[in-house]
């Protein structure tokens, strides 16, 4: 083998060994990526059930219903479009009708949305950017009063 080709073959290997690595990291966070959508993306993409996502928005004043089970329903709107979530578990101190709210979880079998974490506004001013951000593109977005 010539100097020539043994560089040659380091090289490739590096490569190769550098692409399996890219290939086995991105395999495992492929669970952990989450994509931010809002109700009106999630009902015009129609999404498969069992697709992995945040949702963000408004909840619907009128909407909230906590059940005997301890399983907590409501509706995320950007005034569009609407989308029901069903949460088991604790909601945040800061949780309101007509408030800002982001959930994760997973786009249900039978229609709505099933969280798994739900997320509120920290005070008075607090949105997610994201989801400021997207009711400003749809120009719902009532903005800082001062």
């Amino acid at each position: 083998m010539t100097r020539k080709s043994k560089r040659l073959t380091l090289i490739f290997g590096a490569l190769a060994a550098l692409g399996l690595a890219l290939a086995l990291v991105l395999f495992a966070l492929r669970e952990n990526i989450v994509f931010f959508r809002t109700p009106s993306e999630v009902v015009e993409k129609q999404l498969p059930a069992g697709t992995r996502l945040r949702i963000g928005g408004l909840v619907k004043p009128g909407s909230f219903v906590k059940g005997a089970d301890g399983e907590a329903r409501f509706v995320v709107t950007d005034k569009a479009h609407d989308v029901p979530v069903s949460f088991v578990g604790l909601l945040p101190d800061l949780f309101r009708e007509g408030q800002g709210v982001v959930a994760e979880g997973v786009i249900a079998p039978e229609g709505g949305f099933r969280a798994d974490n739900v997320l509120a506004k920290h005070d008075e001013r607090y949105m997610p950017r994201e989801v400021a951000d997207a009711l400003k593109k749809q120009g719902v977005w009532q903005g800082e009063k001062k």
